[in-house]
Order: C-alpha cells, then sequence, then structure tokens
C-alpha cells in the first residue's frame, strides 16, 4: 500500500501481514475501514465486510474501486463468478474517476482486471480472461500483491485451458515470490497443490495449506484445500470438508448462500446451509 496513507498497522497487518486470524478490527477511517473488510473476507466472515466495505462504494473513487473488487472477491470465493463480474464491472467503472498519478491506482486497476479474469475463467471464457491479464500486466508495478495474484490467475486460466505444465509454473512462481502476507502464502500453496498432479507431493501442500488456515483462521482457504484432500480420500475428509463449509456459510448473506447453492464450484452436497449469526 501507498505511503502516502496512514494506515493501521494493527489492520494491515490483519489484511496482508502476518496476522490475518486478528479479532480486534475496529477501524476509524475509510482507508482502514477497507482494510477490515479485507481482513474479515479473508477469515469467511462476508457479511461483516460487507458491512464495511459498503460505506466505501459512493465515496473516494480509488477506495470505492478497491472496495467493489474486494466484494466481488468475496462472491467468488463462494462460486458466484458472474455475480462477481457484475462487481467487478462497477469497480472499473470507479477506476476512470481516479485522477492519474494517484498512489492508490495501481493497485486498484490491478484488482479490478485480475477480478474480472478471474470471473471470466468461473463463466467459461478462458481468452477473455488472457486479454484481460495482459491488461494488468500491460501497466503500473501493482506491487507484491498484484503481482502474485497475477501468477495466481494465470495458473488457474492454464489449469481450466488444460495446461498443466504452464499452471504448474505460474503457481511455484507465487509461491516464490517474498510476500509479507500468510493469507497469501496460503492461497499460493492452494494455488500449486490444485496444479499439482495428484500423489505425495500435492498431498504435502495441502497438508501445509491446513496448517497454515488452521493457524491463521483463515476459512475460506481451509475448505477448497480440504475439497483437493477429499478427491484422494473421500473418507477422511468428506465430514470435515463439510464443518468447514458450513461454517463459511453460516457468517455469509442470503445472497452469498444462494450464489454458493447454485454453483458448479462449490461441492454443495457436503454441508447444510445454516442462517447467518
Amino acid at each position: 500500500m501507498s505511503d502516502a496513507y496512514q494506515w493501521d498497522d494493527r489492520l494491515w497487518s490483519a489484511a496482508f501481514g502476518d496476522h490475518p486470524g486478528a479479532t480486534d478490527l475496529t477501524s476509524t477511517t475509510p482507508h482502514d475501514a477497507w482494510l477490515a473488510g479485507v481482513a474479515l473476507g479473508g477469515q469467511g466472515h462476508y457479511a461483516a465486510a460487507r458491512a464495511r466495505l459498503d460505506p466505501l462504494l459512493t465515496g473516494e473513487p480509488a477506495l470505492a474501486a478497491l472496495a467493489w473488487a474486494t466484494l466481488a472477491s468475496h462472491r467468488r470465493q463462494l462460486g458466484g463468478h458472474a455475480a462477481a463480474r457484475a462487481l467487478d464491472g462497477r469497480g472499473a467503472a470507479a477506476l476512470a474517476a481516479i485522477p492519474a498519478g494517484h498512489p492508490l491506482l495501481p493497485a486498484a486497476r490491478s484488482d479490478v482486471l485480475l477480478g474480472l479474469a478471474a470471473d471470466a475463467i468461473g463463466v467459461g471464457r478462458p481468452a477473455l480472461a488472457r486479454t484481460l491479464l495482459a491488461r494488468a500486466q500491460d501497466g503500473p508495478d501493482p506491487g507484491w500483491r498484484g503481482q502474485v495474484r497475477f501468477d495466481w490467475v494465470s495458473a488457474e486460466v492454464d489449469l481450466v485451458s488444460g495446461e498443466a505444465a504452464s499452471a504448474h509454473r505460474h503457481a511455484a512462481a507465487a509461491c516464490a515470490r517474498p510476500v509479507p502476507s500468510a493469507r497469501h502464502r496460503a492461497k499460493s500453496l492452494l494455488v500449486l497443490a490444485a496444479a499439482t498432479a495428484p500423489g505425495r507431493e500435492r498431498a504435502r501442500l495441502v497438508d501445509e495449506v491446513l496448517e497454515l488456515t488452521a493457524a491463521h483462521r483463515l476459512a475460506p482457504l481451509r475448505w477448497p484445500a480440504l475439497a483437493i484432500a477429499a478427491e484422494a480420500s473421500p473418507g477422511g475428509y468428506g465430514a470435515e470438508l463439510g464443518a468447514a463449509l458450513d461454517s463459511v456459510l453460516r457468517h455469509t448473506d442470503p445472497r452469498g448462500r444462494e450464489l454458493a447453492r447454485a454453483s458448479a464450484w462449490v461441492p454443495t452436497s457436503t454441508f447444510v446451509v445454516a442462517p447467518n449469526r
């Protein structure tokens, strides 16, 4: 993040550092409200994250674009790629109002374009995803977060395109990047596990993700890791996968639960959607 903003160190560490499981996420400024929304989403508390992010959507364009992209990522994590695409589209509209040279423009631009690329993968348009990836790369340096997210989405589009070797290279590149965020390290390992053939190495990677997600309360990354593990051992992980998914769905809004239930990306047969609380 830009030095032009006085970010709360505690909230920055929760959003992008080594304390993503922090419980004290109080914020007093719009910038810190975005960090709190990011951190809450990383914990799978999507409804609480939305409450922090909604007031930003009609405010300063740079924070609005970041907030739209963050909300889109939460929908995407529930398998709602079409719904996420609409939110990322609102983020793209906000980008147009950000003054040239604004310190948050590179990050906002990267978040929106990479979000749109990920949305395109989910709705079955890998060619569009590649076009958006190229646009994201042909711009100002977004910093470590944009770079590692570019690797993730590149790996994901390769996976759906049947290009396993290229997917593995992009995922390995993400893991090799020095990043300050425990959450991003866990996601990089998860992407690498998905890009690795079933066997001992994939199991090792999944175990690393499960250790990190348990240590840092990263529920949205835990259930996909369990889904990969369940492919090899359904009896050993099916119940835990269902419990992890149910935990996430308990902390989202009714629309989010609807998206998860309707999505082909979420193994809805494994969980019972409980009321939000």
